[in-house]
């Protein structure tokens, strides 16, 4: 998809090129977890059935959410920064396990909520108010549109790649968006500090969680009606629902839980709580200590097989394995530090 011809390499894992670490398997896993370390500026690239870390490169400052190009070639990360707004975006080549020339945005944008739709890699940029449309292979930024929202901060689009939304922080609303024009359909309000979204496997709900509120709105995609409000006490801030669209799991970091909905029902079927401790020097993170002891559950992804579902435990520095069918936690294993972001690929042969 992508060929980076003129990318320069700028890291290896530990200097040696793309061979494994010592004590990796001889056999790649079905499957990798890209793990994003805030504190740490470092993705964590893990084999989920195990824990085991087979490789850490380093991305920009602040990496928040990551995503993997429709081919499984590279992984690209939003360097959001921290107290400056970053502007440009990490690039893995996941064959060869290195760091490739980071892209530049063009200055400071906090590029947060990715996702690809037809050829681009969409970018929310919460320091502009805009939706970017990247081309990687031209490394270039070539559509722009403003949502005319406060921190416009995470994106997501139908299966169909013909509508993205985008929720914003700043304004408790989300912004749709055609993505065959490049325009702005309409804004709606959901609730106070609207963060998380997702979109139904079938296209037709979207599905927003308003932190400060404490509920999950979902929306009809097509019509942008509400659909339902439902309570979500714990400042709800991701959401994601299963490949199957049976379930919609919703991290709530001030209660150390996360909440499961029938998606379809949009009943509440359990809250399974992480009851991991938090790191030492947690308290220094984004949230800082203003949820306690809580584990600060935040990033969710729920890999193509759907039977587990990978949960970013900030404050604890530890990644939750649940169980979708249980809905019980299965085991966890240790990150670098704050983890937030998670990205999934196979491995190409």
């Amino acid at each position: 998809m992508i060929a980076f011809a003129s990318a320069v390499v700028l890291a290896l894992f530990a200097g040696q090129g793309s061979a494994p670490p010592a004590g990796a398997p001889s056999s790649p896993p079905a499957g990798v977890l890209v793990v994003l370390n805030k504190a740490a500026a470092t993705a964590d690239f893990m084999d989920p059935a195990t824990g085991e870390r087979l490789r850490t490169l380093a991305t920009g400052t602040g990496p928040h959410e990551g995503a993997v190009t429709p081919d499984g070639r590279f992984a690209v990360v939003a360097n959001y920064g921290n107290k400056e707004p970053g502007g440009t975006l990490a690039i893995f080549d996941l064959a060869r396990g290195v760091a490739l020339e980071p892209l530049d945005l063009g200055g400071p944008a906090r590029p947060h909520g990715l996702a690809f739709a037809g050829g681009l890699l969409l970018v929310t940029a919460e320091q502009r108010g805009a939706l970017l449309g990247v081309d990687l292979e031209k490394r270039a930024v070539v559509k722009t549109v403003a949502t005319e929202q406060a921190a416009s901060h995470m994106v997501a689009t139908t299966p169909d790649g013909k509508r993205a939304f985008v929720a914003n922080i700043g304004s408790g609303s989300i912004t749709a968006i055609d993505l065959d024009t490049w325009k702005v359909i309409r804004s709606v309000p959901t609730g106070s500090e609207a963060e998380g979204i997702d979109v139904s496997p079938d296209g037709k709900d979207v599905w927003v969680t308003n932190r400060a509120a404490d509920t999950v709105t979902v929306l009809d995609a097509a019509t942008l009606e509400p659909r339902a409000t439902l309570p979500c006490p714990g400042f709800p801030i991701r959401v994601k629902l299963s490949p199957d669209g049976a379930l919609a799991l919703v991290s709530a970091p001030m209660a150390g839980e996360v909440a499961v909905f029938d998606a379809r029902t949009r009943a509440l079927k359990a809250r399974v709580p992480l009851r991991f401790e938090p790191a030492e020097g947690a308290e220094q993170g984004v949230f800082g200590g203003s949820m306690g002891a809580s584990a600060q559950p935040i990033g969710i992804l729920i890999p193509p097989h759907g039977r587990e579902a990978y949960v970013a435990c900030a404050a604890a520095d530890r990644v939750a394995v649940l169980d979708l069918k249980t809905l019980a936690l299965a085991r966890s294993f240790p990150t670098g530090r704050e983890p937030d972001g998670l990205a999934w690929y196979a491995p190409r042969d």
